[in-house]
């Protein structure tokens, strides 16, 4: 495990950004061509700017992912083979399971949300909000909830991987520009159902959970359709938007800190923290 980021080379670690960088320059420069008004420069600099703080703490809250994955592998039920089909369909399962909960838990408790708020705080659906993610993942300990695929026996580079490509997924479902998608939208977490999640009409909020499939929402029952005759709005309910990068990424903890400071009382210190938002 401690080997694993050198599996990215140099080459790799760019181009990712790079690519990244020109797919928002296309969308942006589309965007403009239909005359959609998907974009806000200032607001797309802040997003621009949380990525980079966020890059830069990555690197250092790694081994708090890295280390409990490799400590429970070790202490795995089970020997999954890591080179056939199946183990990745399991790996890719599991993920997709652990992480609708984990993306679930991160809306109704605060500690996580904390965190997690960063990423809904753009006022703007498009693919710059996708890299407005939170700082805090690591310390607050958004990953353990993969810990049980390496229990079971899931190696954790192969858990690793799908959670990447996950993530990489994700990436392309922040926009307006995207139709809907047909017979794909029942299984898949289109870009039509992911605009669902990150509304904050009231009909939307905790909704679509769901990473690249949408199947856990339907199950579990916090599927939901954009509100017909209803015009979406994007960022935080009743918080006012912030252009500072260290104000979004930080902002819900100063908050919660502050209400846990002055809570009177054990209980109430721990709604809190870890209450509902």
């Amino acid at each position: 495990m401690a080997d694993a980021a050198q599996l990215l080379s140099p080459a790799m670690r760019l181009g990712v950004p790079a690519a990244a960088l020109g797919f928002m320059a296309l969308e942006y420069a589309a965007a403009r061509l239909l005359r959609h008004d998907s974009h806000d420069w200032r607001e797309s600099a802040a997003s621009l700017g949380v990525a980079a703080g966020q890059n830069l703490l990555r690197a250092a809250q790694a081994g708090l992912l890295a280390l409990p994955l490799e400590i429970a592998w070790r202490h795995r039920l089970f020997d999954i083979p890591g080179g056939g089909w199946l183990s990745w369909l399991g790996v890719f399962l599991g993920v997709e399971l652990l992480y609708y909960w984990q993306h679930r838990a991160s809306h109704r408790i605060r500690w996580f949300w904390a965190t997690h708020s960063v990423h809904h705080s753009s006022t703007r659906m498009n693919l710059t909000a996708a890299i407005r993610l939170g700082w805090t993942g690591g310390f607050s300990g958004h990953g353990l909830f993969m810990l049980p695929l390496a229990l079971l026996g899931f190696h954790p580079l192969m858990i690793l991987a799908a959670l990447g490509l996950n993530l990489l997924y994700q990436f392309f479902i922040h926009t307006e520009l995207a139709p809907r998608l047909g017979p794909l939208e029942w299984v898949l977490n289109t870009p039509a159902h992911h605009r669902v999640h990150h509304a904050s009409n009231p009909a939307c909020l905790d909704r679509n959970f769901g990473g690249v499939l949408i199947v856990f929402d339907r199950l579990f029952g916090t599927f939901a359709e954009a509100p017909r005759g209803e015009a979406l709005h994007y960022g935080l309910a009743g918080r006012p938007a912030s252009l500072n990068p260290l104000r979004i990424a930080l902002g819900e903890w100063l908050a919660m800190g502050r209400d846990a400071w002055r809570a009177r009382g054990w209980r109430a210190r721990w709604r809190a923290l870890f209450g509902t938002p």
